[in-house]
């Protein structure tokens, strides 16, 4: 029990510094020495998450949840296991469940509206998300994606105006470059290329098509990035990004 308790507090410490890798195997082996220990199984779920393996998140998080089926972090973190596994009707259901318990996480809120948005209930989507920033008003991710579902909606000028409220919050890549594509397809060109060269300055991912759809733009908005990518000048100002040289730092636990 000692070992497997230092090897839990291990591999917490491991995961904050996000060295998923060396926080693992510790929290394999914590749950095998404590299986009635519903943190050991819950760090391990978290962990097979963030690895993007949602399957065995799933298996560790469902042993965490029946040692302690009241604990809403347990249940936000099956949703998000769930969401991940595509499964967004459960998702919801986990989501829901963790709220009635704590129902001020803004964060659940969001990842709640996202199933509902996915689901394509888009009312109950957009409730969610103006619950979240009723929570926190500088939380911009669900302004940001309050103007997805209002693109896919067809209500492009309510989705620009989101947009713009989701930038002035934060300096962020999404909500320019959503933007970006909305002015371009509007035939605002020069407006949005200007935007579109700031955002993908920001980051440069977001000029990737994979990853805007697994940041969840809708069809209608994948659509119009792809062309709006394939213009010349942002061609250009991709291949700058791309040919800038990386500066990553790593920081590890001591």
């Amino acid at each position: 029990e000692e070992i497997g308790t230092s090897l839990v507090l291990e591999a917490n410490q491991w995961a904050q510094f996000q060295q998923y890798e060396q926080a693992l195997p510790r929290a394999k082996l914590a749950a095998q020495l404590l299986p009635d220990n519903a943190d050991a199984w819950a760090i391990l779920g978290s962990l097979h998450l963030q690895m993007e393996d949602a399957s065995a998140a799933i298996a560790a998080l469902e042993k965490a949840r029946e040692l302690t089926p009241e604990n809403a972090t347990i249940l936000f973190a099956l949703g998000s296991a769930y969401f991940r596994d595509g499964n967004y009707d459960r998702a919801a259901v986990e989501l829901e469940a963790g709220l009635k318990l704590e129902p001020e996480v803004t964060g659940a809120l969001f990842d709640l509206g996202n199933a509902y948005y996915l689901l394509g209930d888009y009312s109950e989507a957009i409730d969610r998300y103006e619950t979240a920033l009723e929570q926190d008003e500088t939380f911009w991710p669900a302004t940001n994606n309050m103007g997805l579902v209002k693109y896919e909606q067809g209500e492009t000028q309510a989705a620009i105006e989101l947009w713009q409220e989701a930038a002035e919050v934060e300096n962020a890549a999404e909500p320019q470059l959503a933007q970006a594509v909305a002015l371009y397809t509007q035939g605002k060109q020069e407006e949005g290329w200007e935007l579109g060269e700031t955002a993908i300055g920001i980051d440069l991912r977001y000029a990737d098509l994979d990853f805007l759809k697994a940041n969840l733009w809708g069809t209608r908005l994948l659509g119009d990035a792809e062309i709006f990518l394939q213009t010349p000048r942002i061609q250009s100002t991709i291949a700058q990004g791309v040919n800038r040289p990386p500066t990553n730092i790593e920081i590890v636990p001591e």
